[in-house]
């Protein structure tokens, strides 16, 4: 075998077999293993060691491509935010100086799915003291839609804290049971009726539907975000100046 030859294939072995050539670490390949990683695994899952044995390398390896473990969750969320800003950029939106509605909706639901994907994303967020760069990008694209839909600036700030997270896809739920929290049967709301009578009354006569069965309690679903959503758009369409 030629040295070239040996170049391309990878190092010889004793025996006069090639090794496989390691693949190159990179800071891109070292984000999208850990974005992989908290989707299948958790946020809390993400170590730089974890990271390591996930990459076959020793944690050290890492510190070449990220400062620390903060600079990743930096990094992670910087990573998940161009891929909502590329997801929104192929959107055939309408236009907004003539459906302002329309488009905040199409692109918030858009963003949903991107946020579906990746559902430690919000926790991320939350806990970030460092403004991501192209999260920052996603909220300018809504003040652009708001503004060419007639609303001032004054107004517009008044949105952006009125949508608040739905403009990216995600809101915060009233209750969070966790995990394993979903009996709703009879005894235990009978259980709870003297307590919260109110709450159980609701909760006995309110049904969400998730596919084919009806389910009591608590949820996050598609049906709950776009009520949410298009009941904000409604408050802030009557608000909306006139055009004269």
């Amino acid at each position: 075998m030629t040295n070239t030859a040996r170049r391309t294939t990878g190092t010889a072995r004793a025996d006069g077999a090639a090794r496989p050539t390691r693949r190159p670490l990179s800071r891109d390949r070292v984000l999208r293993r850990a974005v992989k990683l908290a989707d299948t695994s958790g946020l809390d899952a993400v170590s730089m060691r974890r990271l390591g044995t996930e990459l076959g390398v020793e944690a050290m390896s890492l510190y070449n491509h990220v400062a620390n473990k903060e600079a990743l969750l930096d990094a992670m969320v910087e990573h998940v935010g161009a891929e909502l800003n590329a997801e929104i950029s192929g959107l055939d939106l309408p236009d907004p100086t003539k459906d302002w509605a329309g488009a905040m909706r199409s692109r918030s639901l858009a963003a949903r799915e991107v946020m579906l994907r990746h559902k430690w994303m919000p926790a991320a967020l939350q806990s970030r003291t460092q403004m991501s760069l192209e999260v920052v990008r996603y909220y300018d694209g809504v003040v652009a839609i708001l503004m060419a839909g007639g609303f001032g600036h004054d107004l517009t700030h008044h949105a952006l804290h009125a949508l608040g997270s739905r403009v990216l896809g995600f809101n915060q739920e009233l209750f969070d049971p966790g995990e394993g929290a979903e009996d709703t049967s009879e005894e235990v709301l009978a259980q709870m009726a003297g307590l919260v009578p109110n709450l159980v009354a609701m909760l006995a006569n309110a049904a969400h539907v998730d596919g084919p069965e009806e389910t009591l309690g608590f949820c996050d679903d598609q049906t709950e975000f776009e009520f949410g959503l298009d009941v904000t758009l409604d408050g802030l369409e009557a608000r909306r100046p006139r055009q004269p």
